[in-house]
Parts: structure tokens; C-alpha cells; sequence
């Protein structure tokens, strides 16, 4: 097999907590991440020229040492003396620069190809060891699913899967970089910190209105207060049938979760008729772990 096509699939946070700031000056977390239905597509193609070749359907990506794809594709040549080449074509959906992880999945599936076409015979996890060296959240791309990250996030344990729904996704036409709002974010005993714990509960239950109503995302203490447009995204799918509305990541993109796909589609009608949002998405949980 000299060529494989993966799906690289983007992420939400259900959960987001920030314990505290750690003497190296990175933040310890606890978060619930959650696989969705809404994927890059990537075609990757072993090649007798050596090298990395990465061509985009997005011509402001970067297709050079700057692309998390080059990086992985480096990564395993190098560590395993890979004399030819590999040829990507990605074809981008999932947001850029958003807080769901698609430069994050894009390197993942990478690793899971070249593993694939190289024969390199490499477990999940020793492809998520090797993705952490990438990026912070290329091991939960690799591992997919619902899962808890602790640490600076590099710390995963699989949880019960959460209940399928329906989930609306949002952009605004804002870009938020994660470093100022971390740098901006305040901890103190007054901080209310979401229940993480109470959330894994809840979706252990499969009780989705729990699960949704427990969702927190303590970054958006920063970034609502400087891109109102994200808190107004919110408040639109939450009076139009969305059991509950949060930032992912750190932002700025929303995301909604829906009892039914009938409101959800009346929802993803009327936000994208509000002009709000530059980028809207209807898909759903996704739970499958194979890419």
C-alpha cells in the first residue's frame, strides 16, 4: 500500500478547567475533550523522490516546516530513517486557528498514515508518545473519543463515551491567540471553576441534559469580555433550542449540543442567517476511535 486517505477529525472541549499556573509558567488543566463529526480530508501518498510534499486547498496555509503535518511526517523519517518521500494533500474544513484542534488532527492523521504506508508497525500509543513532541493535543487526535486531559493536557485517560446528539458549531470572524488569554487569566479563591468531575459522572450516566448543563469553560472569563461576539453566538443557540452553548478551547469558536437534528437544523438556518458567525457547521458526537 503505497497511499491511504484519513479523516482527521476536530475536537470540543465539554469541559475546561485551569488549576493553576505552574512554576515553569504553563498552566495545569482538567478537561473533558470530545471528538466530532466535522473532519479534514487527507490523502497521503508514498513517494520515491525524498522529501515532504504538502499541497492545501487553502492557500494562507503554510506548506513548509510551519505546517504541524510537515512536523509529524519529519518526525517519523527522522526517528526512523525513512529514505523516501511522502506526498499530503489536504483538503481543510475544519476552522483555522479555532480551538478545535485541526492542525492538532491534520498531525495525527499523518502519523497514522505514514505508520500505515511505511509499515512501521507502531501502537496507538507509541504514536501518541511520538505526537506529543508535535503538538499538546496530537495524542488526543490520535486517541479520539471522550476523554479526560489533565496536566498541560498531556495526560489522557478514555472515559465512557458521551450520549450522540446533534452539535452545532460557530466561528466568529475574531481570532483569538491562546497565549493572551492565558497570560490574562485570573486565579483566585473567588474563581468558579467548573465540576469536571460531576460532568464525567453525568456522561458515564448517558444523561446528556446533565452532561450539557455541567459544561464550563473557565477561559471564556477572558475572552467574552474581549470578543463579546462569542457570548452573543452563545446566547442565540441557547434561546433557540440548544440545551447549553460554550466556547471551545481557547476559543473563539462555540458550539452547541441539541436534543433533536430537527432544532438543531432550524438553529444552524437562523445563526447563519444572523451574520454573526463567519463559519457555521451542523454535525454531531462521534465516538468512533478508528481514523
Amino acid at each position: 500500500m503505497d497511499k491511504i486517505n484519513v479523516k482527521a477529525l476536530a475536537k470540543i472541549n465539554l469541559g475546561l478547567d485551569v488549576i493553576r499556573r505552574r512554576e515553569d509558567g504553563y498552566h495545569e488543566v482538567k478537561m473533558v475533550m470530545q471528538t466530532v463529526h466535522l473532519y479534514d480530508q487527507l490523502e497521503i501518498v508514498k513517494t520515491k523522490k525524498p522529501g515532504i510534499f504538502i499541497t492545501v486547498n487553502l492557500d494562507f496555509l503554510p506548506t513548509n516546516e510551519n505546517n504541524l503535518i510537515y512536523k509529524a511526517a519529519k518526525l517519523l523519517m527522522d526517528t526512523y530513517k525513512i529514505k523516501s518521500g511522502v506526498a499530503v494533500d489536504l483538503q481543510k474544513y475544519i476552522p483555522v486557528a479555532a480551538g478545535l484542534a485541526g492542525g492538532s488532527s491534520d498531525a495525527a492523521a499523518v502519523l497514522y498514515g505514514m505508520n500505515e504506508i511505511f509499515h512501521l508497525g507502531l501502537k496507538r500509543q507509541k504514536l501518541m508518545e511520538l505526537g506529543v513532541k508535535v503538538g499538546a493535543d496530537v495524542p488526543y487526535c490520535l486517541m479520539r473519543g471522550t476523554a479526560l486531559a489533565e496536566g498541560i493536557g498531556e495526560k489522557l485517560k478514555s472515559l465512557p463515551p458521551m450520549p450522540k446528539c446533534p452539535v452545532l458549531i460557530a466561528k466568529p470572524a475574531v481570532g483569538v491567540s491562546t497565549k493572551f488569554v492565558y497570560e490574562n487569566l485570573k486565579l483566585d479563591e473567588q474563581t468558579q471553576h467548573p465540576d469536571i468531575d460531576a460532568q464525567i459522572a453525568a456522561i458515564a450516566g448517558q444523561d446528556l441534559g446533565e452532561a450539557a448543563r455541567l459544561m464550563g469553560n473557565l477561559l471564556e472569563t477572558v475572552t467574552i469580555p474581549k470578543y463579546p461576539v462569542i457570548d452573543a453566538i452563545k446566547r442565540h443557540m441557547k434561546e433557540n433550542g440548544a440545551i447549553n452553548a460554550m466556547m471551545s478551547g481557547s476559543g473563539p469558536t462555540v458550539f452547541g449540543l441539541f436534543e433533536d437534528e430537527r432544532t438543531a437544523k432550524a438553529e444552524f438556518e437562523r445563526l447563519r442567517d444572523a451574520g454573526i458567525a463567519k463559519q457555521v457547521y451542523l454535525t454531531s458526537i462521534y465516538n468512533t476511535r478508528r481514523a
